[in-house]
């Protein structure tokens, strides 16, 4: 890893995780299959869910649309914790103390199960028991944490309230989980996958799954490539569920964030620390290969509607060095989640008259303890299996209070950016576009977006996304195109990396040498 400047924030890279182990990698599915159960998406839940089916004796296969792990898994901050930010107050406000001391107790057992079987089994994956905090530095966020803190109480969630942390700045106070922990996440998935190859579970990546068909006897996913997977059980644990007849593109909405590993020479702190209020500050510390690291993150924003890329990791690393000193950054990376409206996942059958049809989703930022209680659920019911959790996760679940209101303000958004894309009127594309550099822009009477990448060879596509109608915006620091209305990301040429949308951008021109696609709008 080399240092990164500013300036270069631009630039891609990959994750401190990705960038320090190198997963194994499969071919694509290149022929009808047949199995009992097929996992939809290999980030952490679909690859924790596929290890526990297959050491039950369950004939399982694992596909993935990109490669394993490079979704949200490969680029998270890797702590596995119960302490959600200010989540138990509202979950006992919103949901009542039952469904509240639940969501903990899920948790709780997600982290146990991980803590567990890395002991089991004598994995190396840099795994460390550390406190989980969360800090207020004003009188506002320490009141909001002081209420946190009665929520902990009310619940017998095991806490304590300082008002000091062992962090270089002051703090008004700071509310403690003990108990909690990080590690490195491919690290440890790489261990999982290793068991999955011994166990013959089948694997394919760059597998597209894009619908499935239902009779009463199995399920027939059809692939993008053309091909059929026959199975009983379907477990959706893809970033958004591909298989959507449930509206959860009006039930979730999509954040992205980001992260830096900064190289330090200081002692890293203990815990693993939130800030209460906005702008979003997470920091942990990271040893790795005899290097001290401290992972900064935060700038949380809804996708497609924030500042420019570079702008939020200039934050960053102005709060990096304002607060720890001068710190080497040897990685900067983003990420994008999804959460729902009451901010409990959606785990466990899609809908009730397609009961083998599972989903998980809507993490909310907390997807390697979530993730891995999701796995325990969605096992359970293939299993047939009682799960105490199954009716809080629920994806069929509706609570009026939380949700209603949620779900108003949050397509009001959705319409307000709607408008706000149509309204706007670019100026004419002209042929002064800098090298790595895009532009919304009129063509021909068309609103296009247009990109000219670092060899000067320039891509033009349609800049309306093909999902609802929204108008995307340019991401410079992940080369896509980003809709702010449900979160669908697009490569510079058009081709779909997040949904819910399921078609590519319409491409009306591209110089690049390694451009197969060309389409005509209608």
């Amino acid at each position: 890893m080399t240092e990164k400047q500013n300036s270069s924030f631009s630039e891609e890279t990959l994750s401190i995780w990705r960038d320090t182990v190198h997963l194994p990698t499969f071919n694509p599915l290149k022929e009808d299959h047949t199995t009992d159960v097929l996992v939809v998406g290999a980030g952490i839940t679909g690859i924790t869910a596929a290890y526990m089916l297959a050491k039950r004796g369950v004939s399982v296969t694992l596909i993935d649309a990109n490669k394993l792990t490079s979704g949200t898994t490969g680029y998270t901050t890797a702590k596995i914790s119960a302490q959600h930010g200010l989540i138990y107050d509202h979950l006992i406000r919103s949901l009542g103390e039952e469904n509240a001391a639940l969501y903990y107790q899920a948790n709780k057992e997600g982290l146990h199960w991980i803590g567990s079987h890395i002991k089991e089994n004598g994995l190396h994956c840099d795994f460390e028991i550390q406190p989980s905090l969360i800090y207020a530095t004003n009188d506002q966020e320490a009141k909001a944490v002081e209420k946190e803190k009665k929520a902990y109480d009310r619940l017998g969630i095991l806490s304590s309230l300082k008002d000091s942390a062992a962090l270089p700045f002051k703090v008004k106070n700071a509310l403690i989980m003990p108990g909690q922990a990080q590690f490195h996440p491919l690290m440890y998935l790489h261990e999982l996958i290793a068991e999955l190859v011994k166990m013959n579970v089948a694997i394919f990546e760059e597998t597209l799954a894009e619908t499935i068909e239902e009779t009463e006897k199995e399920r027939r996913v059809k692939t993008k490539q053309g091909f059929t997977i026959n199975c009983r059980d379907v477990l959706i644990c893809s970033h958004f569920p591909f298989y959507d007849h449930r509206f959860y593109f009006a039930r979730m909405f999509a954040e992205r964030s980001y992260l830096l590993a900064c190289e330090t020479d200081r002692a890293l702190p203990d815990g693993m620390y939130l800030s209460a209020g906005n702008p979003k500050r997470s920091i942990r510390g990271l040893h790795l290969n005899q290097k001290n690291y401290l992972l900064i993150g935060g700038e949380n924003h809804k996708t497609g509607r924030g500042e420019s890329m570079e702008h939020h990791y200039e934050q960053l690393a102005s709060f990096a060095k304002q607060q720890f000193g001068q710190t080497k950054i040897v990685a900067h990376w983003s990420a994008q989640d999804f959460t729902t409206l009451d901010q409990v996942p959606y785990i466990g059958r899609i809908a009730k008259n397609s009961p083998h049809i599972l989903v998980a989703a809507g993490f909310h930022k907390w997807g390697m303890t979530t993730g891995t209680l999701a796995a325990q659920l969605l096992t359970d019911l293939v299993l047939g299996r009682e799960n105490p959790y199954e009716a809080l996760f629920s994806p069929s679940r509706f609570e009026a209070t939380p949700m209603l209101a949620s779900f108003l303000a949050e397509n009001l958004q959705v319409a307000g950016q709607l408008i706000k894309g149509k309204l706007s009127r670019p100026a004419p594309l002209n042929e002064h576009l800098q090298n790595d550099q895009a532009v919304i822009a009129e063509l021909h009477g068309e609103r296009v977006g247009a990109y000219r990448n670092g060899k000067g060879e320039l891509t033009v596509v349609d800049t309306t996304c093909p999902h609802l109608g929204c108008e995307v915006n340019w991401n410079q620091g992940e080369k896509s195109w980003d809709c702010p209305c449900h979160g669908s990301r697009f490569k510079a040429n058009g081709e779909v990396i997040d949904g819910p949308a399921k078609d590519a951008l319409t491409l009306f021109f591209s110089e690049a040498g390694h451009e197969k696609r060309a389409e005509n709008k209608e």
